[in-house]
């Protein structure tokens, strides 16, 4: 495996991946089949965004994969400003016009059942990864058959990746009916989100977005937007949604760590506009990212 040296131009890596102090060039094998990440499962990531040069939300993001490998019984070695740190440090080896994902990852290196807490190791992968085309085309969804689980079945509190085996059933499902994503339930029948991005709709010039009920993440970009709309002068109501709500939407958008914000331009096999709430939510997200210190 390659390691990071001064004869490297900064678009000759697409990807670069920190482990126990070391660039490494691409996708090192840095887990094996008795590491208790891979077999039981002990792993949680978090995902953060560089764009136009701005990194929003930075400090958050590390905060959350601490918090994640936490809840997961986990008991890392490093700090969230450390890892805001190794980002800060580890962005410098790309050209600065590439939009990059940031991905801190935590999984138990011991354990059986359970990881054994000290056990955490931290990996740190930062890749090229253009913005998705649904920022300005928009995406597809149907309902899907698959349903959110309840934080009693699963560790819905953590973003934690052995919740997206059900992520990528419901996203599959989609796909195979000609669709980008899924619009999931929870367990009770009511909406939850997109199968990876949180869900929002207007109505009446009111935003709507159901509320958090521990089937799925208050995502970071999503608590962000909520707080730029209203300070916008929107009025922004989180409630239990039920799927017809949905339905009878003016307008659909969904937000998360990977495209931020996109509008839904059909759902079903109803067709839908990319509506100006939707466009204004997009507008007041890029102003807040170009305001960034990071």
């Amino acid at each position: 495996m390659a390691h990071a040296t001064a004869e490297h131009t900064a678009t000759a890596v697409t990807t670069w991946t920190w482990f126990k102090g070391e660039w490494l060039e691409g996708n090192p094998n840095i887990l094996g089949p008795q590491t208790h990440g891979v077999w039981m499962a002990s792993t949680v990531f978090d995902g953060a965004r560089r764009m136009n040069g701005k990194m929003p939300d930075l400090h958050p993001h590390c905060a959350r994969v601490i918090r994640s490998a936490e809840l997961m019984g986990l008991k890392p070695a490093i700090t969230a400003d450390e890892i805001v740190a190794l980002v800060k440090e580890g962005v410098k080896k790309f050209d600065p016009s590439l939009a990059l994902y940031i991905k801190p990852i935590v999984f138990g290196g011991e354990g059986f059942l359970a990881p054994t807490p000290e056990s955490a190791q931290f990996v740190l992968c930062i890749s090229v990864t253009e913005m998705p085309e649904a920022v300005k085309t928009g995406f597809t969804a149907r309902k899907s058959s698959f349903r959110r689980p309840s934080p009693e079945s699963a560790p819905t509190e953590a973003k934690a990746a052995c919740l997206y085996p059900n992520v990528g059933r419901a996203v599959t499902e989609a796909n195979d009916d000609g669709f980008d994503t899924g619009v999931m339930l929870d367990p009770i029948g009511n909406v939850a989100e997109f199968s990876y991005a949180n869900l929002f709709f207007a109505k009446d010039n009111v935003v709507y977005t159901p509320a958090i009920n521990g089937t799925f993440l208050n995502g970071l970009t999503r608590q962000r937007v909520i707080t730029l709309l209203r300070e916008d002068g929107f009025e922004v109501v989180e409630k239990t949604c039920k799927y017809s709500d949905v339905e009878t939407a003016d307008e659909i958008f969904g937000t998360g760590n990977y495209y931020k914000v996109a509008p839904c331009v059909k759902l079903d096999d109803r067709t839908l506009a990319a509506g100006p709430i939707t466009r204004c939510a997009q507008e007041l997200y890029m102003a807040f990212t170009d305001a960034s210190e990071d």
